[in-house]
């Protein structure tokens, strides 16, 4: 495993500074990525803050942490630098205008219209530095009627799809994935087409805008899904565990409780050898099952038989035997808080620990990618409010004492 402070000179994105004008998740999600591959990342906050620092809850769990720190914000905003800069004065916004003059990339999810009113927008970063990557993420996209409306991660998985996807069959109340998951998802999004801007900054010398948003990005994590529906007229649908299209690719409960998932998606391939383990010999020749159509017309019934089966063994059980020489596709239903035990997760570090300076040592889910010559990581805690306002002003922007002590009784910095 890379120290956490391996990344800061050996990230893929060494080299790659990125000012980062976001709140809450989607936006600062996508940015601490970029720092987690070596970027260099200025969070730029209001004097007052990231409204994300104040957030008590994030759905059933508090968010408190020693020394007053947040862990919702520890999350979304490791790997940065911070400064708090009034954009509403003309001397604020001279301090991005002339960061911008050396940035490769701009980040910002306010709502449509706020980053022009405070001189922030595309057009006007444009004209300062034409080779800039300036990042954009919102609700529902730059046009249309609803593109100025606000949007946080219930509404992304509403309107995008998401919920009625994650909704079980016969269930009347659309379910809510948690941990902002349509957030996530748009972040990750989001940095995917910043970093194909910088290639094609690389390649055809050219800086342009990126917009990406809560509906595009669920959208596209359905986009299997939504793109049979348009050709084939026929929408996919939840699944149904009790009557599944394919029993082999289905949920079943051992006999411990723990929930297995079999994913088989060639079943006719392991249906004898898989009957045979399950001790459902019988059912090999049954006409009722010979085929992949019998059994879909006849689920119900094997999904019985299969439950039955489950429920003699616990899960380690029948993990031990569908190891033993055979090649079955299956998994263990675990929770969030048993992946740190997971021995995959451990050997591949997807799961690291990081040294933090406020709160001591800490594990944090880890940058999903694994370079094998510029290693990722976390080296960077969350910035306080602030915290690098005079360093990047005197050490990056040559503003002297002075100049620091005329901002700050103007009420542009801290």
């Amino acid at each position: 495993m890379e120290a956490n402070g391996a990344v800061k000179t050996t990230g893929p994105l060494k080299g790659v500074r990125v000012l980062d004008w976001t709140m809450w998740q989607f936006g600062p999600v996508s940015t601490s990525m970029m720092g987690d591959m070596g970027a260099e990342v200025i969070k730029i906050e209001a004097l007052d803050g990231d409204a994300g620092r104040g957030l008590m809850r994030a759905s059933r769990s508090g968010t408190g942490l020693p020394g007053d720190r947040n862990a919702y914000f520890e999350t979304t905003n490791r790997n940065k630098k911070g400064i708090a800069v009034n954009l509403k004065t003309q001397q604020g916004r001279d301090i991005i205008y002339k960061l911008v003059g050396s940035a490769d990339v701009f980040v910002q999810n306010f709502r449509q219209g706020v980053a022009e009113r405070l001189g922030v927008g595309y057009d006007t970063l444009h004209e300062i530095n034409p080779l800039l990557v300036y990042g954009s993420a919102s609700g529902y996209g730059p046009n249309g009627p609803d593109s100025a409306l606000p949007s946080f991660d219930g509404c992304g998985q509403a309107r995008g799809g998401l919920m009625i996807s994650a909704t079980p069959v016969g269930t009347k109340v659309p379910s809510r994935v948690s941990g902002g998951v349509s957030d996530q998802i748009g972040a990750i999004m989001l940095c995917q087409g910043v970093l194909a801007a910088l290639v094609a900054r690389h390649t055809q010398g050219i800086g342009q805008k990126v917009d990406t948003s809560h509906l595009s990005a669920n959208m596209w994590l359905q986009g299997l899904g939504i793109s049979m529906a348009m050709m084939m007229g026929v929408d996919m649908g939840a699944y149904e565990r009790d009557n599944p299209r394919n029993a082999l690719a289905n949920l079943y409960m051992c006999k411990d409780e723990r929930w297995i998932q079999l994913m088989h998606l060639q079943p006719d391939r392991y249906w004898e050898s898989f009957m045979t383990v399950m001790g459902l010999e019988d059912l090999i020749s049954d006409p009722r099952f010979e085929t992949m159509d019998s059994r879909m017309n006849h689920g119900r019934e094997l999904v019985e038989a299969l439950d039955a089966a489950f429920l003699t063994k616990t899960f380690d059980e029948w993990d031990k035997i569908f190891r033993s020489g055979y090649d079955f596709i299956y998994a263990k239903v675990q929770g969030i808080t048993e992946l740190v035990d997971d021995p995959q997760v451990i050997s591949n570090d997807y799961i690291t620990n990081f040294d933090h300076p406020t709160i001591g040592p800490v594990q944090m889910c880890n940058h999903p990618n694994i370079y094998s010559e510029t290693p990722s990581g976390i080296f960077r805690e969350a910035p306080e409010l602030g915290q690098h306002t005079e360093e990047i002003l005197i050490d990056e922007l040559d503003y002297s004492w002075d100049d620091i002590n005329d901002l700050r009784d103007a009420g542009v910095i801290l």
